[in-house]
């Protein structure tokens, strides 16, 4: 039972990982939160379904089309919303609700040429899973692992160690001294949302491949890569490893001893104890007031 809990964890560790990791690339460049992302997400299985099911590819072909899609997608919006916002010198609040308008827009689209109904791409048939220690795990949530450990290093050695990284650092650290040094801000905006949109995209393919689609899967997900990114101290890959772990192996706990109702309470128990007691997260910095 405490082996099957564990690799329960590890799994759902690994999705929420991957939607963290998507809308951190965003959100550390641009200081406002995405909410468009969670239809992102939704998209990427929904390339896919349209893609597999109605063009005819191959998964093989279909799951980078979809990424590709739904990086499209992400960038889009960027260039044909925000920029312009951003031109205008709105707020973040004004951005903010740009993007829920946005994201309510794009999910009612999904459900006029979809259905409300949940739509699945598996065609292959149901098996009980590999055993492992006693556990069970299917291939496709073995794929998850890999899939999310392989982008996870990938994106990590990018944003340390490639120029257009560490210029995507420096605009998230100070993006006024960034400008004045010559970076290219919107450049750079947009290449977050690139990257961050196929992340994001590839995080819906692969739930989609798990535990199927439905138009209103964004929105959960999203909100639990938010507070893993929270308490795990934004900016900072390590705390978002750190933060996915400690709310999939609370919400696999709760399953177990109390009940799946309260998964998300004990998600957001979790998040409110960690903005009372440490605000920036296991490896957060602490933010300095400037005295003139």
């Amino acid at each position: 039972m405490i082996v099957q809990l564990l690799l329960n964890s590890l799994i759902a560790a690994n999705i929420i990982m991957l939607i963290a990791l998507s809308f951190s690339v965003i959100y550390s460049v641009n200081r406002f939160f995405h909410f468009t992302h969670a239809v992102i997400f939704t998209s990427g299985a929904y390339f896919a379904l349209l893609f597999n099911q109605w063009i005819g590819w191959s998964l093989l072909c279909a799951v980078p089309a979809a990424v590709i899609c739904s990086s499209i997608l992400g960038s889009s919006i960027e260039l044909v919303i925000y920029k312009p916002l951003r031109r205008k010198k709105s707020s973040s609040l004004i951005l903010l609700l740009s993007s829920l308008g946005i994201y309510i827009v794009l999910q009612n689209i999904i459900s006029i040429l979809f259905g409300d109904d949940t739509k699945s791409i598996r065609t292959w048939p149901v098996v009980e899973g590999m055993s492992v220690f006693g556990a069970r795990i299917t291939p496709v949530q073995i794929i998850i692992i890999v899939a999310s450990i392989i982008l996870l290093v990938v994106t990590y050695s990018f944003m340390n160690f490639f120029k257009m990284g560490k210029t995507m650092r420096a605009v998230a650290n100070d993006p006024e001294l960034a400008n004045i040094s010559g970076i290219n801000i919107n450049k750079v905006i947009l290449t977050s949302f690139v990257i961050g949109s196929a992340l994001g995209g590839l995080a819906g393919v692969l739930v989609s491949l798990d535990i199927d689609m439905a138009p209103t899967m964004g929105m959960n997900a999203l909100m639990l890569g938010i507070v893993a990114m929270i308490i795990g101290g934004i900016g900072s890959i390590r705390g978002i490893i750190l933060g996915s772990l400690l709310i999939a192996l609370a919400q696999n706990i709760g399953v177990w001893y109390v009940s799946s109702q309260w998964q998300d309470a004990i998600v957001f128990a979790i998040l409110l104890i960690f903005l009372l007691i440490k605000p920036e997260g296991f490896f957060g910095k602490k933010l300095k007031k400037a005295t003139i």
